[in-house]
């Protein structure tokens, strides 16, 4: 059966609250998770569930993600027609690039045409979770659906900023609302709601129909969520995927790091002794592109002068030098140096960022290339740090990839 899906990831999205993060990338290419980019927990989702045939639909500064995909994923075998294509914006369908994301399938038809699946698979390229879509397509199939979107139960407080669905009990959906003020209950449980996570299978000949009619409709946003879905509902089977482990019968890990606080949380959960996503698991392996680094490293243990090497409740990747300076609670990307006395605690560096003598880094994002001067303090002073950094809410300072920051006075010993 997975031999006749289709996936298309939409990984097209400007990611505007991730910013700085995305001034010189998509969404989906920002690091995570110290080795991964986000894109490829999507991508390893379908690798893990037998699926071999996908198209990434890129639109905004592709070039980050277009290398990664290209460098770290090209594993298929043409002969046995399996594929991964990165297919830009390419105004095949008018003279307008995508105007959203049912209207990025539309523009891509003739892949579909060309292919003639049996099922596709719409997935966000955004998203951080571990899912089996062949159960879902699955119950898809069993169930002789038209669509079936995949759903998590969340409180109706949280449920607010999402797409929200009403389901009767044999889950089959029948309302659909966009951030609604007051979402829809569950079934039995007044507490919580249905929230979309962007995962939509669809029967092709169904999909195709309704493709070409709402690229007809004046006033249409051509959004699975805003139109398509909606519309749909009145006249075709819509069932929904309840994302939850059968055995607990509790939501099973899903985020959309949709913001910078949302972005940092997921990271450190990462580093919890038990972390609710779990990257250690060989039953489901996350793939990656790995350039070759050597092993990190932790050098010096002069404790007499407090100037030691190491790192602790971190995560931390090939190519890092941790030079008589410590680490805690934080995330490494690749070709990291902590040189002497430097101290780094709940952060998250980006690949080839470089921490001075003395400097001192807390709670904070450092994107690609940045070095933080000697005696620099980041996250210490967050009035200062709006004036040269982006703040978020929570107080997480984000410094922009290969910001230049200047060297501060040095304090005076006596």
């Amino acid at each position: 059966m997975m031999r006749r899906v289709l996936a298309f990831i939409l990984a097209g999205g400007k990611g505007e609250r991730l910013m700085p993060l995305t001034i010189d990338r998509a969404k989906p290419a920002v690091p995570f998770g110290a080795t991964y980019r986000i894109i490829d927990f999507t991508l390893s989702n379908c690798i893990n569930s037998g699926i071999r045939k996908i198209h990434v639909l890129t639109q905004y500064k592709s070039e980050s993600l277009q290398r990664h995909v290209r460098m770290g994923w090209h594993i298929f075998h043409g002969e046995l027609g399996e594929y991964i294509d990165v297919m830009p914006a390419q105004q095949r369908m008018g003279d307008h690039w995508y105007q959203g994301t049912a209207d990025a399938i539309y523009q891509n038809m003739y892949s579909i045409l060309a292919e003639r699946p049996d099922y596709i698979l719409v997935l966000s390229g955004d998203h951080i979770y571990k899912m089996n879509y062949a159960e879902m397509i699955q119950q898809h199939k069993d169930r002789q659906a038209d669509v079936t979107v995949g759903v998590m139960e969340f409180e109706r407080e949280q449920s607010r900023g999402f797409g929200v669905l009403e389901v009767d009990k044999e889950e089959r959906i029948i309302g659909f609302e966009e951030k609604p003020k007051d979402p829809k209950p569950t079934p039995g449980n007044s507490k919580n709601s249905f929230v979309s996570m962007g995962i939509y299978v669809f029967t092709r000949s169904v999909l195709e129909d309704w493709l070409t009619s709402d690229a007809k409709r004046a006033g249409s946003s051509h959004d699975f969520g805003k139109d398509l879905l909606p519309n749909m509902m009145q006249s075709v089977k819509m069932m929904a995927h309840n994302f939850k482990d059968r055995n607990t019968e509790k939501p099973r890990y899903w985020r959309d790091i949709g913001t910078l606080d949302a972005f940092f949380d997921a990271n450190m959960d990462l580093i919890q002794v038990t972390p609710q996503f779990n990257l250690h698991d060989p039953d489901w392996p996350i793939r990656t592109y790995h350039q070759q680094w050597p092993p990190s490293k932790t050098v010096h243990d002069h404790q007499e002068i407090h100037r030691i090497g190491f790192a602790v409740n971190s995560l931390v990747s090939n190519g890092c030098i941790i030079s008589g300076g410590q680490v805690r609670r934080s995330l490494l990307s690749p070709d990291v140096r902590i040189n002497s006395f430097a101290e780094v605690e709940d952060s998250i560096l980006f690949e080839h960022v470089d921490v001075g003598r003395y400097a001192k880094v807390r709670r904070a994002i450092i994107d690609k290339g940045v070095k933080v001067p000697q005696h620099g303090r980041i996250g210490y002073d967050l009035e200062d740090d709006r004036k040269r950094f982006h703040v978020t809410d929570s107080g997480v300072v984000v410094v922009g990839k290969g910001a230049v920051i200047p060297d501060p006075p040095i304090p005076d010993p006596h």
